[in-house]
């Protein structure tokens, strides 16, 4: 075994990882608060300029009139680790094709809660039954370049589900280990350009699946509040 898969090994028995460890530590750091409150938010864009000085996503105000969206973190619970379920994109979509991405979408009127509306989405989207999810709070909330203003529900996920994908949306469905998702060393910064302009935004490439924007914008957030 080389050193770096040695090294990927003792991370994932890393007693901090443990599933037990893992979700007392996110109960004791997340709340269903949020901190500032919607109307007051100061927020990262998933693609932003490139901030050379401190070599970091630049921070930005949110839009007027982001539009509310909702998606769930959900961490699988097995017995000997936690996962993170993610979904590819549809080539079809309009936006964001074929990105990896957590299920989610707009809160609706009749959605009672940012929780609510993620559980919703995600049923519709991958058909996880909301009866396998236990919701543990929110993440700080996230403004999108295409005019979002995003909830993170990180939640608890049962092991025992089944899903059936909305083919028009989803491709596929896979989980990621969160123990590598929360390596900084496993977090680096990529830059394209959009619209003349150099941008610079999080991305965890993982196999072959290349997480990035504003997904890995959201696992950072949440690698900061447990473990920075």
């Amino acid at each position: 075994m080389s050193a770096s898969e040695n090294e990927g090994q003792e991370k994932l028995h890393d007693e901090r990882f443990a599933p037990a460890q893992v979700f007392a530590h996110i109960r004791s750091r997340l709340t269903f608060a949020l901190d500032p409150a919607p109307t007051e938010l100061q927020l990262s864009d998933p693609v932003v300029d490139a901030d050379l000085e401190h070599d970091r996503p630049t921070v930005f105000p949110p839009a007027t009139g982001a539009r509310a969206a909702a998606v769930l973190v959900g961490l699988v619970a097995h017995r000997g680790e936690v996962s993170v379920l993610l979904i590819e994109r549809a080539a079809g979509l309009r936006v964001h094709a074929g990105q990896i991405a957590f299920p989610g979408g707009k809160i609706e009127p009749k959605d009672e809660t940012p929780a609510a509306a993620a559980l919703r989405e995600a049923e519709e989207e991958i058909g996880l039954a909301p009866a396998h999810v236990e919701p543990l709070g929110y993440l700080d909330p996230y403004v999108t370049g295409t005019g979002f203003r995003v909830i993170p529900v990180v939640a608890r996920i049962e092991p025992r589900f089944s899903l059936r994908l909305h083919a028009g949306e989803v491709a596929d469905v896979f989980e990621a280990p969160f123990a590598f998702l929360m390596d900084a060393a496993n977090h680096t910064f990529d830059s394209r350009t959009f619209g003349g302009r150099l941008r610079r935004f999080y991305a965890m490439p993982y196999g072959d699946r290349y997480i990035w924007g504003a997904t890995a914008g959201i696992l950072r957030n949440l690698y900061e509040r447990l473990y920075a």
